[in-house]
This record gives structure tokens, sequence and C-alpha cells, in this order.
């Protein structure tokens, strides 16, 4: 009885792998992206703004960010994400003004579910030691939590204003 209850346990676990990871691939990396295009105001503190604009370009993004404080810019950043197939996520280099070229991974998770990370982490992502995770709570609505080595530090909530 031990003899078959083993390797039929080995082959079930491989079975619900194999479904798992199925599962994980079925989700449209391009198509869900599209929620992110459009122009969003996201508020970070006390008279501190974020504004956003992403634009579609091919099967990637190209977006222009901002913090804004008291009316007055702090920082601007150029963000270019482009689609790899053979891994199934977006990749992108964030050029941020008086800080050297920053390269992020990211993917949906779920159909409202997405996260970013270093690329320097893309080989196992659940030991990253920076972390964005995001969650649409409606079309024109989504958060952001910022983790720093698996401790959340800070969540901004955006909300689309086009």
């Amino acid at each position: 009885m031990k003899t078959f209850f083993l390797p039929t346990m080995i082959v079930a676990f491989l079975m619900l792998s194999a479904y798992s990871a199925q599962a994980q691939t079925n989700l449209n990396q391009t198509e869900l992206m599209k929620q992110i295009i459009g122009s969003w105001k996201g508020d970070l503190g006390k008279d501190t703004s974020a504004l956003w604009e992403v634009k579609s370009v091919g099967t990637g993004l190209e977006s222009d960010y901002k913090v804004v404080t008291k009316g007055k810019m702090v920082t601007e950043t150029k963000q270019l994400y482009g689609y790899d197939k053979k891994i199934d996520k977006y990749l992108g280099a964030n050029l941020v003004n008086g800080m050297d070229i920053e390269i992020w991974a990211g993917w949906f998770t779920a159909n409202n579910k997405f996260v970013f990370i270093p690329y320097s982490d893309i080989a196992n992502p659940q030991k990253a030691s920076i972390k964005i995770e995001g969650e649409f709570k409606s079309p024109d609505v989504y958060k952001e939590t910022y983790i720093n080595n698996g401790k959340p530090i800070r969540t901004d909530t955006y909300t689309r204003t086009k």
C-alpha cells in the first residue's frame, strides 16, 4: 500500500503544480497593463501629490511621473516599459532626475493586482528587498503598497483624472 501511496501523491502534486502554473500564465499581461493608461493623481502626504501620465506605445508604456509639493515640482521621472513575452513580464527603465537609471520588472498576479520589483531580483521575486504591490479597487482607483525587506512602509492611493 505504501508503494502505491507515495507515487500517487507525487503525481497528484505534479499535476496540481502544473495546473497552478498554467493558471498563472493565463493572465494576458498586455491587456491587463492597459488599465494603467491614462492620467493619475496620488496624494502622497501633506501638500504633496504625484501626477502620472501614462501612454500606450505598442505593447509598452511611456510615462511622465512628477512629485509636486506646495505647487512646486520636487522630482520628475521618465518611464519606458515594454513587454517581454519570454518571461511574460514588463521590463522598464525609470530615469529619475538626479539619480542613476532604475530597471524594474512588473506583472499582474490577478486581474486587478500587480507587482513591480527591481530587475536584479527577477530570478527570485519572493525575496525582493523592495517591492511595490498594487491593486485596482475600480477602473479609476488603485492603491500601491511599498514594501521594504518584507515590511509595508507606505500605501498611496491613485485616482484617474482623465
